[in-house]
């Protein structure tokens, strides 16, 4: 609710800027891409339900600041730009804590099903909350919705402060020391699968997920239609989420191949997305695209934290949380631009196309080669053979 309704005010106050758009959302998260590799630090190092309690109330007061200015009318392009600066600051540490708190609620026999729910409630979040956002920025405005927003968190904090710590699955923190992060980054650097995954979240994050910009933009420019309208696509979008996230998480397991598949699914419907000829196609088109973003965001996210131990899961996790929501300083600003440019249906369809071209990458490099390792084994039987 925060993001869209923020985006809607930073539109009013710029009669319609895509670049000043992009702006706000690249400071958003510019602090994870300074120091999002330090937040898993600290989620590795303190006890995780008391830092949560500390960031959520930190981005509860960050929401009541934006939505009195904006209510009072006082709001200005400089504010939603600091205020954004400071909620990406706290979201450096909430994201790899709350990722990571998921584990700590469950036992061993319930961890992949675990991180496969918590993913799709994170990323369900993304898409549920523009689509609430649009139909009260209708219907209250916008200076109300950031209000409303603030008091969800005291919901937050409530429900952090009434778990029972003693029937938690509480890892013992990892003591402070030098180098832990230099540690994290090579133990991913020697893992050549978590890498691809980081590559393939990468671009896909940059490029291919603006949603929130990116239909504010084509329902605003090219269908002519107001915040209302905005809700419907987001609900659109929701509607398939919610369908990819069950997806995922009745699955036990979530391989590779899930997540190759889904990326591909994503990059080409988001390419036929934006090439949608009237507003009722566009909507329609948005569930499926919703379905394959929901299955790939789970999928990476259950890969990553399965596949690594317990005392490294926080770095990990933060280097994962730096690539997927960090990249947005990299491609939001850019995407914003090429709206301006070429106009809002090139932000879907440029962002699909990158996306395609990085997850084809991807399988091309992790995909076998039995041909050419027959090859490599005859010319070595030759060789040794000769000798």
């Amino acid at each position: 609710m925060q993001r869209v309704a923020q985006d809607w005010l930073v539109l009013d106050l710029t009669h319609g800027s895509g670049a000043a758009l992009g702006i706000t959302t690249g400071l958003q998260f510019l602090p994870l891409l300074l120091f999002g590799l330090y937040g898993g630090v600290l989620a590795d190092r303190y006890r995780k339900r008391r830092v949560l309690m500390v960031t959520q109330a930190v981005m509860g007061t960050l929401a009541l600041g934006l939505g009195i200015l904006a209510v009072t009318g006082t709001a200005q392009v400089w504010h939603v730009y600091a205020l954004a600066f400071g909620l990406g600051l706290a979201t450096v540490v909430d994201n790899p804590t709350r990722q990571t708190f998921a584990v700590e609620m469950v036992g061993p026999a319930d961890l992949s099903n675990a991180i496969a729910l918590n993913s799709a409630i994170f990323n369900m979040a993304r898409i549920l909350g523009p689509a609430v956002a649009g139909v009260l920025i209708a219907a209250i405005g916008t200076g109300p919705v950031f209000l409303v927003n603030a008091g969800s968190f005291g919901a937050v904090l409530l429900g952090l402060y009434l778990m029972r710590e003693e029937e938690l699955h509480l890892k013992a923190p990892v003591p402070r020391a030098k180098g832990q992060l230099r540690e994290g980054l090579r133990y991913v650097r020697q893992r050549r699968d978590l890498v691809m995954v980081l590559l393939m979240v990468l671009f896909v994050a940059a490029f291919g997920m603006n949603f929130q910009m990116t239909t504010a933009l084509m329902s605003r420019q090219v269908f002519h239609s107001g915040a209302s309208s905005f809700g419907l696509a987001s609900t659109a979008l929701a509607v398939g989420a919610l369908s990819g996230s069950l997806l995922a998480a009745r699955r036990r397991n979530l391989r590779m191949r899930l997540l190759f598949a889904a990326a591909t699914a994503f990059a080409v419907l988001e390419i036929a997305t934006g090439l949608m000829p009237d507003y009722i196609s566009f909507l329609v088109l948005l569930v499926p695209t919703g379905m394959a973003l929901l299955t790939f965001n789970t999928a990476a996210n259950a890969v990553m934290q399965l596949s690594v131990p317990a005392e490294m899961r926080g770095r990990v996790m933060g280097l994962y949380m730096l690539v997927f929501a960090g990249s947005s300083p990299i491609g939001s600003p850019l995407i914003g631009w090429l709206a301006e440019v070429f106009g809002a249906r090139s932000s879907l369809i440029i962002g699909g196309v990158v996306s395609l071209v990085a997850v084809l990458g991807v399988i091309a490099v992790m995909a076998p080669r039995p041909a050419l390792d027959a090859v490599r084994g005859a010319r070595l039987r030759e060789l040794l053979a000769t000798r």
